[in-house]
Formats: structure tokens, C-alpha cells, sequence
């Protein structure tokens, strides 16, 4: 529930992008097929870009990676 509300401020603008990271491709990676395939291929309700909101990974190293990549990115800046 929390996961799809932040993804939901996020895509409304409401929120700054942050890294959204599942850990664990066995547990989620049927979610992120059933977005793909429904709610982005058959129903339309998600743009390909809303998947690139997110990634999955396996180890806290994959986890460092990607919070250094989102990061390189979008570098932090003073919100004032």
C-alpha cells in the first residue's frame, strides 16, 4: 500500500523523486511483471517511464549501486 502511494505522489508531482528500490527479485518480481503486463500493456494505467521509477535488487551491494546511480542523477539540491 505504502509502496504504490509513494509511486502515486511521486508521478502526481506531489512528492521529489526518490530512489524506489524492492529488495528481493523472488518475492517481487511477480509484481513488476503484472505491472507490465496489466497495467501497462493491457489496461495503459502506467507509462513505461512509471517502471523506471523502480528497481529490484538481490544484494545490499545492488542496493548501494542503485542509490549511487539514482543519486548521480538527480543530485540532492536545497529545497530553500
Amino acid at each position: 500500500d505504502e509502496f504504490f502511494e509513494v509511486i502515486t505522489l511521486i508521478q502526481t508531482g506531489k512528492m521529489l523523486q526518490v530512489p524506489l528500490i524492492l529488495v528481493g527479485t523472488q518475492y517481487w518480481g511477480g509484481l513488476m511483471t503484472w505491472m507490465q503486463d496489466t497495467m501497462l500493456k493491457h489496461s495503459a494505467n502506467i507509462s513505461p517511464e512509471d517502471l523506471d521509477l523502480l528497481k529490484i535488487a538481490d544484494t545490499p551491494d545492488e542496493v548501494v549501486a542503485h542509490v549511487l546511480e539514482f543519486y548521480t542523477k538527480h543530485p540532492l539540491q536545497p529545497n530553500f
